[in-house]
């Protein structure tokens, strides 16, 4: 699919579903493509037949994608193109699905999009700081 199909396509979901950023559609199609890729890379036995990705790999690809891509600012990115939560990332998906962008097996459901991770542990936790212990007197302990 050309680019300008896909901003044409993105320009009509985005008519009818303003939720979420257009840049949140290039996004979601990148990450796709990143997973299958890393996907295949782990797993070599996958064929070019079985690209499918399910709920669950797609939302742990994303997680690592948008780390990569945009490190600790990845869930200010996100949330500024309106998606807060995982169930968001499947509706991203079955908008696409709908204007056949991306297919599905009968199997798939937005329901694979549950909440797998909280948004705060999956993008904040990896950039913050480690704690330093404090003793009783509640002066702060170095690490040796």
């Amino acid at each position: 699919m050309q680019d300008l199909e896909f901003t044409e396509i993105v320009d009509l979901i985005c008519k009818e579903d303003a939720r979420f950023d257009r840049k949140a559609y290039t996004f979601i199609r990148q990450a796709l493509d990143h997973t299958v890729k890393e996907l295949k890379k782990q797993h070599p036995e996958r064929t070019q037949k079985s690209q499918h990705v399910s709920g669950a790999e797609l939302l742990q690809g994303i997680r690592i994608y948008a780390l990569e891509q945009f490190g600790p600012l990845a869930k200010t990115v996100l949330n500024n193109w309106g998606i807060n939560r995982c169930p968001d990332f499947g509706d991203i998906v079955f908008n696409l699905i709908e204007y056949n962008v991306f297919s599905k097996t009968e199997n798939d459901r937005r329901e694979d999009f549950a909440d797998l991770y909280d948004f705060h542990d999956a993008f904040v936790k990896p950039y913050a700081p480690a704690r330093k212990r404090r003793s009783r007197a509640g002066e702060s302990l170095g690490t040796a």
